[in-house]
């Protein structure tokens, strides 16, 4: 409190000249070094208030802290693009996902620098650069053996000519019998549901009956990674800054044992698999959207890996 009320005392005359980076922003050496990123909005709608609180004013908050702390601070976000919730909107609105994408890109732009929100960078998913860092990753999994091949039972449509999407089908719920549940979850009862486990399922786009088809999917091997994983943790739940939440829900993950996830999507809209056998699906959008952060960086400098690949700094 004497420090502060001394520092009051001498005035603005007396504070360190605000820091004025690079541009790009880059890590420099003897300075701390920030980034920040808000959970990536997705694209299929209009931004409202509660977005806005929700993620992307915390972070600007933050980040505007960092600045006037004289810490190197770079602040990036941009717009989550892939997946069925953009087909599900594209066919709403008679566009093509990717014309659903700028439409909404630039929206959300819009109301962002509206609202003076101080990215240094605002981009979006879909990009070559998502392509290949997506990729890279996926190809290293694959080199290291962390990959999986396995049949899949899924709603396919006969007349559309494509397997179902959990966001285009739906039907009566097996638990509650409420006549409109989707592929996914029913909005009645609130229970997840397997697509396969509707009763009288209907394709969204032609109202057809689908049939259950077998098809191959790749999963990532998360029990191979319980054993690295669980000293990891143990050292970062002592050294780091977890929450109560993040611990408990961590900790549950384990206790039951890592179970294989799906990576792939039988889906036109999306990053394309690198692999013979493969190449008419794309990734799954929860193992592509998380990478979007780092090509988003990459989109704003080519010299992103200073920031995500430099642990010293």
């Amino acid at each position: 409190i004497t420090a502060a009320a001394d520092a009051w005392a001498r005035g603005a005359a007396a504070l360190p000249k605000p820091w004025q980076p690079q541009k790009p922003v880059l890590p420099v050496e003897g300075m701390r070094n920030v980034l920040i990123t808000s959970a990536l909005p997705y694209v299929n709608n209009v931004p409202h208030l509660g977005n806005i609180i929700g993620c992307v004013l915390s972070a600007d908050t933050f980040a505007r802290y960092c600045r006037l702390r004289n810490w190197n601070t770079l602040y990036v976000c941009g717009t989550d693009e892939y997946g069925t919730a953009t087909e599900t909107k594209a066919v709403e609105e008679g566009l093509t996902p990717q014309e659903i994408c700028n439409k909404y890109n630039a929206i959300h732009a819009d109301i962002y620098r509206w609202f003076n929100i101080s990215f240094d960078y605002f981009g979006r998913t879909t990009t070559p650069y998502q392509t290949t860092i997506a990729q890279d990753i996926f190809q290293r999994l694959l080199a290291r053996g962390f990959l999986l091949q396995d049949t899949v039972e899924q709603l396919r449509c006969e007349n559309c000519q494509r397997f179902l999407a959990d966001r285009f089908v739906e039907g009566t719920c097996p638990f509650c019998s409420f006549e409109e549940a989707r592929g996914d979850q029913c909005d009645k009862c609130g229970k997840l549901i397997n697509a396969v486990e509707l009763k009288n399922p209907q394709c969204k786009l032609c109202r057809g009956v689908p049939v259950v088809k077998p098809t191959q999917h790749l999963f990532l091997d998360l029990p191979k990674l319980e054993e690295r994983l669980e000293p990891w943790l143990e050292q970062s739940w002592a050294t780091g800054d977890w929450t109560a939440n993040a611990r408990y829900i961590t900790r549950s993950w384990i206790r039951d044992g890592l179970k294989p996830r799906c990576i792939t999507r039988d889906l036109k809209w999306g990053t394309p698999v690198p692999l013979d056998g493969f190449r008419d699906k794309v990734f799954y959008v929860w193992f592509d959207a998380p990478i979007g952060y780092l090509s988003i960086t990459a989109n704003y400098t080519d010299q992103w890996e200073r920031w995500w690949k430099n642990p010293q700094q």
